[in-house]
């Protein structure tokens, strides 16, 4: 008899994304209202992740992208969303699956969420929990600006959760 075992990590997760999802969505329909602004940072050498050369050279971890006053055609799909941001004066499109995405936050209401990608094996990362909503302050970064990620890019799968214990 086979065992199975709920992946509740995954479940969350799956339903943190989904939050993420939503908010674009509503983004997407209504604008921004009122002073939010969104960050995200997204893993840019995650499958699917579709992004202008120069940018994938630049960043080739991680990439954190605001969503403020200068961002067009915010399109929404159910495992990916895609827009236009101005880089060096140029529009350029960028295509993020939601999977690829590792923090989104609005610091105009102290709201962040992030998630850690964890390779399961050499060549397919996944996302799992290690999700946090985190009420800690926010770096504030500049569209485009990249977070260092040391556990990116080396073959160690191991993950230490101890940042998100409560004490």
């Amino acid at each position: 008899m086979a065992s199975s075992v709920l992946r509740y990590d995954q479940l969350i997760d799956t339903a943190l994304k989904g939050v993420v999802r939503e908010a674009l969505r509503q983004i997407q329909e209504t604008g921004l209202p009122g002073s939010h602004h969104i960050y995200v940072t997204f893993s840019t050498h995650y499958p699917g992740v579709d992004i202008p050369e120069f940018l994938q050279k630049k960043y080739p971890a991680e990439m954190t992208i605001v969503l403020q006053h200068q961002f067009w055609n915010l399109e929404v799909g159910n495992d990916n969303f895609a827009v236009s941001l101005s880089f060096n004066d140029n529009r350029e499109r960028l295509h993020v699956p939601f999977a690829a995405v590792t923090a989104f936050a609005d610091p105009s209401v102290n709201f962040e969420l992030q998630f850690q990608l964890i390779v399961q094996d050499a060549q397919t990362p996944s996302p799992t929990a290690s999700s946090s909503n985190s009420s800690k302050q926010l770096d504030r970064k500049e569209p485009g600006a990249a977070s260092a990620d040391p556990s990116v890019g080396d073959d160690n799968n191991v993950v230490a959760l101890d940042i998100f214990r409560k004490d």
